[in-house]
C-alpha cells in the first residue's frame, strides 16, 4: 500500500512539473517551439563546423560568435523599451520570419557552393539583429501568454526545458546530418522548423496585461529602466553575475569544434555529442527547476550552480578522454542552465509589470550582448595561448565572480522577503 502511495505521489509530482501546459497558449508555444529550437541547434552546430571547415581557425570561430551576438549589446535595451510599448505577439511573428528566410538563404548558398566566410558573417549579423528583438519580447511575452501568474515560474522553467531538450537532441542530430549530407541540409531543416512557431503565434488568444501608458522619449524610458534595475540591488547583483559568466564562461561553446577535432581527435559527430552533452545536463537542470514549488531557495541555488558551472568547465579543459569530457560537460550544462533560468525566474517574479520588458532586455543583453565580447577576446587570446588554457583561465574568473555573488545570496533572500 505504501509503495502504491509513493508511486502515485511520484506521478502527481511529474504532473505538477508540467502544470503550465494547462494554458492553451503555452501548449502551442511549447510544442511548436520544441521543433523550431531543434532546428536552431541543428543550424548552430552546422555553422560552427562550416566556419572551421572554411577557415581552419579558432579565431574565426570566436569572430563568428561575436558577429552573431554583438547586435544584442546595443539593440536589446532598445528592444526592451519597445517591449513595454508594442504588441509583443506581433513583433515575435516578425522575429520568427526573418531567421526562417535567412536559414533558407544559407541552405541555398551552401548547396550552390557560393558560401564564403564574409557572406556567412553578414547573414549571422542580420540573424543576430533579429534575435536581439526576439529575446526581450519573448521573455516579456510569457506572462501575457499564460494569463494566470500562478503558472509563471513553471512556464519559465518549462521554457528552459524546451530550449535544452532541443540543445540535447539538435546538435547530436546535426552532427550526423553534417556527416551524412552536409551543412546545407541542416540549414534547410531549420528554415522549415520555423513554420510551426509562426502558426502557433497566429493562433494564440492573448489578453494583454494592463500597462501604464509610456511617458517620455525612448531614451528617457531606457534611462528609467536602467535606474530601476541598478537601484534594485537584488536585480543588480543577479545581472552582474550573468554578465561575468557570459563574458568569460559562455564563449567556450564557440570553441567546441577545436576540442572535438584537435583534443579528442573526433569529427562532426563528436562535436554533436559534446554539444548534446551540455544539453543533457541543461535539460536535467531545467526539469529540476520545473518541479520546484516556490522561488524561496533560488538565490542559494544560483550561488551553487554558478560554482558548479565554473568548476565543471575548468575540469573539462584538462580532459582528453571522450567519455570524461562528455560527463564534465553534462555537469557544466546543468550548472549553466540552472543559474540562468533561476535568475530569469527571479527577475520575472520580482520586477514591476510596467518595467518588465526593460529589465528582461537587460537580462537578455547580459548573456547575448556580452558573450560575443568574450568570444572575440578569448578568440584573440586562444591563438598564442591555446584554446584549453584560455578556457581554463576564463573559467577561473567565472569561479571568482560566483564566490563574490555567494556573499550576497543571503542579502538577496532577505531583501526579497524569501527567508
Amino acid at each position: 500500500m505504501n509503495r502504491f502511495l509513493d508511486i502515485r505521489s511520484y506521478f502527481q509530482g511529474m504532473g505538477f512539473a508540467f502544470r503550465a501546459l494547462e494554458s492553451r497558449n503555452f501548449r502551442l508555444f511549447f510544442f511548436s517551439g520544441m521543433v523550431s529550437l531543434m532546428g536552431t541547434w541543428i543550424q548552430n552546430v552546422a555553422i560552427g563546423w562550416l566556419v572551421y571547415r572554411l577557415t581552419d581557425s579558432a579565431f574565426y570561430l570566436g569572430l563568428v560568435g561575436f558577429a552573431g551576438q554583438i547586435p544584442a549589446l546595443f539593440l536589446s535595451p532598445i528592444a526592451g523599451v519597445y517591449a513595454d510599448r508594442l504588441n509583443r505577439r506581433k513583433v515575435l511573428i516578425i522575429t520568427q520570419l526573418v531567421p526562417m528566410l535567412l536559414a533558407f538563404l544559407l541552405s541555398y548558398l551552401v548547396f550552390s557552393d557560393q558560401i564564403h566566410i564574409g557572406l556567412l558573417m553578414a547573414i549571422v549579423v542580420v540573424n543576430g539583429i533579429s534575435l536581439s528583438f526576439d529575446t526581450p519580447f519573448r521573455h516579456a511575452f510569457v506572462p501575457d501568454m499564460i494569463g494566470d501568474r500562478k503558472y509563471l515560474s513553471n512556464a519559465v522553467a518549462l521554457s528552459s526545458t524546451l530550449v535544452n531538450t532541443a540543445r540535447f537532441l539538435g546538435p547530436t542530430i546535426g552532427g550526423f546530418l553534417i556527416a551524412w549530407a552536409g551543412e546545407g541540409v541542416c540549414f534547410l531543416i531549420n528554415g522549415i522548423s520555423f513554420i510551426g512557431v509562426v502558426a502557433a503565434l497566429l493562433s494564440m488568444r492573448v489578453k494583454l496585461a494592463k500597462r501604464n501608458k509610456p511617458e517620455g522619449s525612448i531614451l528617457e524610458q531606457l534611462r528609467e529602466g536602467v535606474h530601476y534595475a541598478y537601484n534594485f540591488r537584488p536585480v543588480r547583483y543577479m545581472i552582474l553575475l550573468v554578465i561575468t559568466t557570459s563574458i568569460f564562461g559562455l564563449p567556450f561553446q564557440a570553441f567546441l569544434p577545436v576540442f572535438a577535432r584537435d583534443v579528442l581527435n573526433g569529427n562532426s559527430q563528436m562535436l554533436g555529442l559534446l554539444t548534446g552533452s551540455i544539453g543533457a545536463g541543461a535539460l536535467t537542470g531545467a526539469f529540476y527547476l520545473a518541479t520546484r514549488r516556490t522561488v524561496a531557495g533560488l538565490p542559494q541555488l544560483i550561488r551553487f550552480t554558478a560554482v558548479l558551472f565554473a568548476i565543471g568547465l575548468m575540469a573539462f579543459t584538462f580532459s582528453d578522454v571522450a567519455w570524461l569530457s562528455l560527463l564534465l560537460l553534462y555537469f557544466t550544462g546543468f550548472g549553466m542552465i540552472v543559474q540562468f533560468a533561476a535568475t530569469n525566474t527571479m527577475l520575472q517574479t520580482v520586477v514591476a509589470e510596467d518595467k518588465r520588458g526593460r529589465v528582461m532586455s537587460f537580462y537578455s543583453m547580459s548573456f547575448m550582448g556580452f558573450t560575443p565580447l568574450g568570444s572575440l577576446l578569448l578568440g584573440l587570446i586562444a591563438g598564442p595561448a591555446g584554446v584549453p588554457y584560455t578556457i581554463f583561465f576564463a573559467a577561473m574568473l567565472c569561479l571568482g565572480s560566483a564566490m563574490l555573488f555567494a556573499r550576497k545570496a543571503n542579502y538577496i533572500r532577505k531583501e526579497l522577503g524569501l527567508l
